[in-house]
């Protein structure tokens, strides 16, 4: 190990605390120091070279280091690195909100709230979505409607809509009241009572994330929207995996032709180069919070805005346009598809695998089909083994997650399944 590679293993021992992490485990192990990329490919302190095989959790879109949103950050800073949004505008938040609200049909989606991630837009949208019924003259409504297994960030009202047990029982009693259903069908079985106090339903459209890459039924996301409609319930969408073409769209919510009321994005939106977030909603929702300060929405952070997010964010949709990178995208997911496909044919210990556009979920589980103990920690090992032949990832249980840079070619597809394929087999064999 290098003198550097040590110190700085030492220092983040000594002093760095990480996210959804064991620090127990952490502390007993060398991680990698990532130090470098360069398109899909990750290089850590000592010189090896990885497949960023999930997309520095799911925000790079267009490889790392590309030229064109590195000349439009350098471009933004030569003028000015951050300046206030409350009180002021600045040129590229005009400019990024007018790219975002075009992106849908006129008139639609027309107002935008930047924040500063994923948890941040989603906290914005049910912040708002509460404040809307109490100034319209629905005060009763109140609660929301989340799916099982759901994942829509940490901070507390964004946490409170989560349906992972073990990431926030704890805090449940501390937000705001959610029902969660299992699927379409639940909506069915809800009383009039529950109806009438609900304020939106909130989900992550075509594919959950954080539920080892569950892929909803094609047409759910249009029945939901029919719902929300006749019982007049707003429908909020977390688009912030499932944004900015992961799917294989610009937004999942395309695909069905769903337009929702409310729309959180964050992870791609600079093409994952800057934290930034944005929540996106109707203008007869925006106009209910016009008429004198008590009516105004009292929400936001320091970097809200930021020019640098918003030059990134401005690029990245540049690049979508110059290198046609949806046009390209179908070929990749088909590719994709097949290649899991014949793992899954090759490897007896593949239970299922879960794909949606360029989001895809390997489940593991033992020959007979019974996951395995929890205790044998078999995805993380799987990721683990993966790295020894080139390919960062990481397991959501024992489901490997695979979601790389979009800008990933047809050989470096092949690349990354065949080190999952070898990493399984170093594990289970």
């Amino acid at each position: 190990m290098k003198p550097s590679t040590r110190a700085w293993v030492a220092a983040d021992k000594a002093h760095c605390w990480h996210p959804f992490t064991r620090q127990d485990q952490w502390c007993d192990g060398d991680p990698l120091v990532l130090v470098e990329g360069d398109g899909v490919w990750l290089t850590d302190s000592e010189g090896r070279r990885y497949i960023d095989g999930n997309a520095s959790i799911w925000t790079n879109i267009h490889g790392h280091r590309h030229p064109v949103i590195n000349e439009a950050i350098v471009r933004q800073l030569e003028q000015v690195a951050h300046t206030s949004y409350l009180g002021f505008a600045n040129p590229r938040a005009s400019e990024l909100a007018g790219r975002l609200c075009g992106l849908f049909p006129s008139g639609e989606l027309s107002r935008v709230f930047f924040s500063d991630d994923g948890s941040t837009a989603v906290e914005c949208a049910i912040k708002m979505e509460i404040q809307f019924r109490m100034q319209t003259g629905a005060p009763e409504r109140t609660e929301f409607l989340a799916f099982d297994q759901c994942y829509h960030g940490d901070t507390m009202g964004a946490a409170s809509l989560g349906g992972v047990s073990s990431f926030f029982e704890r805090f449940r009693q501390f937000g705001f009241p959610v029902h969660h259903l299992q699927g379409i069908e639940g909506l069915e079985a809800l009383d009039e009572a529950q109806i009438a106090r609900t304020a939106a339903v909130v989900i992550e459209p075509l594919v959950q994330g954080v539920n080892q890459i569950h892929v909803w039924p094609n047409g759910m996301l249009r029945q939901l929207r029919e719902w929300c409609d006749r019982h007049g319930v707003h429908l909020i969408l977390d688009e912030v995996m499932t944004g900015f073409g992961r799917t294989g769209s610009m937004f999942a919510c395309q695909q069905e032709e769903v337009i929702p009321d409310f729309l959180c994005c964050a992870k791609g939106i600079t093409g994952g180069y800057m934290p930034l977030a944005a929540t996106l909603t109707r203008e007869a929702i925006y106009e209910a919070f016009l008429g004198g300060a008590e009516r105004a929405f009292y929400y936001g952070h320091s970097y809200t805005a930021n020019p640098l997010g918003c030059a990134a964010a401005l690029a990245s949709l540049d690049v979508f346009e110059q290198e046609q990178t949806l046009a390209q995208l179908p070929e990749k997911v088909r590719l994709l598809g097949d290649l899991l496909t014949e793992m899954q044919q090759r490897c007896s210990n593949i239970h299922a695998v879960r794909q949606c556009g360029m989001v895809a979920g390997v489940e593991l589980r033992q020959a007979s089909g019974e996951p395995f103990p929890y205790t044998r920690r078999v995805g993380a090992n799987i990721c683990e083994a993966a790295r020894e032949h080139g390919l960062l990832t990481r397991p959501v249980l024992d489901t490997v997650v695979l979601m790389p840079p979009l800008c990933i070619d047809s050989e470096e597809i092949k690349q990354m399944c065949l080190a999952l394929e070898a990493g399984i087999s170093d594990t289970l064999s």
